[in-house]
């Protein structure tokens, strides 16, 4: 997927008091779950594509759900759960995170939760989620150690590039995550399980390697 992105004129969101927004809460639920479907590996006839065509599908969802988030976020700033309930705002957030292909519309998002997280109007623990991946889509360490690539011998996770490790798990605490060591372990059972197949056949693993929890 491109990160290339198309010069954008600056929006000014339009700061509207929010009340709840049933139709916009059910149409995030729609486009969440095809976001869901994209954002996993292929399933019933999706197996059928080539992985060409699979990566176009992929591409096409996430542009598109981009264009219209934009249009939301321009209007409402940041969907908090006055507007859309906690999963209206799940969603949101979620396929915010998707839109890789335009890291600025992500770090604009970024700015608007913080002020939702401050208001306790949006979960802490996902606005590290997506400060995770600015920070990498910028070209930044993380903080949260939230984004994560795999040992492919072993199925065991690891975080991408993450500052100051040492005290990850302070950090992780402050916007109620669980310790990194957990996460990691929850995240390579989650692989493992997806690609079970291949790790059986290609490497002969039952089982995937965790980290130890003291």
């Amino acid at each position: 997927m491109s990160c290339k992105e198309t010069p954008k004129e600056d929006v000014v969101v339009e700061n509207n008091e929010s009340s709840f927004n049933q139709a916009l809460t059910d149409e995030l639920s729609r486009m969440a779950k095809i976001d869901q479907v994209a954002a996993y590996i292929p399933q019933g006839k999706y197996k059928e594509l080539s992985k060409e065509d699979w990566n176009k599908f992929k591409d096409s969802v996430f542009t598109t759900h981009e264009k219209r988030l934009q249009e939301i976020f321009n209007k409402h700033g940041f969907v908090g759960y006055d507007l859309a309930g906690e999963e209206g705002s799940k969603n949101f957030w979620l396929m915010v995170q998707h839109s890789d292909h335009n890291p600025a519309f992500q770090n604009k998002v970024l700015e608007k939760m913080k002020i939702e997280v401050d208001k306790n109007n949006t979960k802490s623990s996902n606005y590290g989620l997506l400060v995770d991946r600015v920070n990498l889509n910028t070209g930044k360490p993380q903080v949260y150690g939230t984004q994560v690539t795999y040992n492919f011998n072993t199925g065991q996770a690891y975080p991408k590039t993450l500052e100051d490790s040492v005290n990850v798990n302070k950090r992780r605490k402050s916007i109620n995550l669980d310790p990194l060591e957990m996460y990691l372990n929850e995240m390579t059972k989650m692989h493992f399980e997806m690609n079970k197949e291949g790790y059986l056949k290609d490497k002969g693993i039952t089982e995937p390697k965790l980290y130890t929890i003291n």
